[in-house]
């Protein structure tokens, strides 16, 4: 196993200072205006005029809101704006922490514009939570786990998307970079161990098996990677981007969490059966561990399913709601992104259980995932000696009790 990590870990170190980002482009246009935070004192509610025709556009909140400022150039001065209208706007009550948006020009009550909430503070909450349950619960396991985590979005954040906006190729791009994601966080997480490395081979072939059938896939069905907005004004606004490699690119990293997950249980389980019973063979690891991977993707596929759903919720009530016939929905562009990204995510998981399954049980019957062979002891010699305790003439396994004198019958007087 180091004879074939050794060399992919070298490949995969030049491939990462070869891609590394190095003119990524910076946003040129300038900004529409300053974000600054306030405090809502109080909301003012007026009737709103009536909407001429019964337009749905026109607003049915009307009135206007009595704001603190706590940053920017007029911290600490309070200042009317009008209730935010319109589909999306946040709804505001006193207390609330808001974002208003300060347009230049203009009389400073008619220049602040509230956009958002402020969420930092709810959000740090949230993740402290989430850090105090892993740690609470896996200990060590939890610390690394987390240490991986906060990796992960470091490569997420200062390789992958830098080296895409790059104009780097996408797909290869995600490959090197879902690589180095899990030769840093499976050894980081589980130990370094026979299992893990297993496990990090299982993942490595599935995730080159899942970009092949994703280019094969997107290739066939014709997909640009330009389905929606934010695609189209990311390849209008970064026109060196590929966005078919992007589309991709976006498929792999899908799908690599769910075949960590995948692999790591099925090498842990054939260790597990090989400890319990050392006689098992390749053939009985394999088989019962495979009884075990097939039970996993029958769960697995159905959560890849769910969270693209769950991600393309609207869109779904959009096709609902629409008078198409099922055909040309199923067809269009967006929808048909989507079923390919599940089916191929599923298909990559599927391969991954007999990959890894395989290299488990191959490294466990040569006795070379933590498992010893089961070795061959002869029996103990029997005890020789006399045992603790009164001794006895037959005690001793070589004593040998006399032997009766022959009776001379004749003479007895016995004829």
């Amino acid at each position: 196993m180091a004879a074939i990590l050794v060399p992919i870990a070298l490949i995969l170190l030049a491939a990462f200072v070869w891609l590394w980002p190095r003119d990524v482009p910076v946003a040129t246009q300038p900004q529409i205006g300053q974000r600054v935070d306030g405090t809502v004192l109080a909301v003012h509610e007026t009737p709103c005029p009536a909407a001429p025709g019964g337009s749905p556009l026109l607003p049915t909140v009307c009135g206007t809101v009595d704001v603190g400022l706590d940053s920017g150039p007029d911290r600490g001065k309070q200042i009317g704006v009008d209730i935010p209208a319109g589909p999306g706007a946040p709804t505001v009550a006193a207390g609330d922490k808001v974002v208003l948006l300060l347009q230049p020009g203009g009389p400073v009550e008619r220049a602040y514009q509230i956009i958002d909430h402020q969420r930092g503070r709810p959000l740090w909450i949230l993740a402290a939570a989430f850090a105090l349950a892993v740690i609470a619960y896996g200990r060590i396991r939890g610390l690394t786990a987390l240490a991986g985590l906060a990796l992960t979005f470091a490569v997420l954040l200062l390789f992958i998307v830098p080296s895409i906006l790059d104009g780097r190729p996408p797909l290869l791009v995600a490959i090197v970079g879902s690589a180095a994601i899990m030769f840093t966080v499976l050894y980081l997480t589980h130990g370094v161990n026979p299992p893990t490395t297993v496990a990090l081979l299982g993942t490595l072939a599935s995730l080159t098996l899942t970009g092949l059938l994703a280019a094969a896939a997107t290739s066939i069905t014709k997909l640009t990677g330009i389905a929606d907005e934010q695609a189209s004004l990311l390849s209008i606004a970064h026109g060196q981007v590929n966005m078919h490699g992007l589309l991709l690119a976006g498929i792999l990293i899908g799908a690599l969490g769910v075949l960590d997950d995948v692999t790591v249980t099925q090498a842990t389980t054939v260790s597990e059966l090989a400890q319990a019973n050392p006689e098992l063979g390749f053939a009985g690891l394999y088989q019962a561990a495979t009884r075990v991977g097939r039970a996993h993707i029958a769960s697995v596929t159905n959560t890849i399913v769910l969270a693209y759903a769950g991600a393309s919720l609207p869109l779904l009530l959009l096709i609902s709601a629409s008078d198409r016939a099922v055909g040309d929905v199923l067809t269009n562009q967006l929808v048909a992104q989507e079923i390919v990204r599940s089916v191929v995510g599923t298909i990559g998981l599927i391969a991954a259980v007999p990959i890894t399954t395989g290299l488990a049980a191959l490294a466990a019957s040569r006795g070379r995932l933590g498992v010893r062979p089961p070795e061959r002891l002869e029996p103990p010699p029997p005890p020789r000696g006399h045992p603790p305790g009164p001794r006895t003439p037959y005690d001793d396994d070589l004593y040998q009790p006399p032997r009766p004198a022959p009776i001379d019958w004749g003479q007895q007087g016995v004829t």
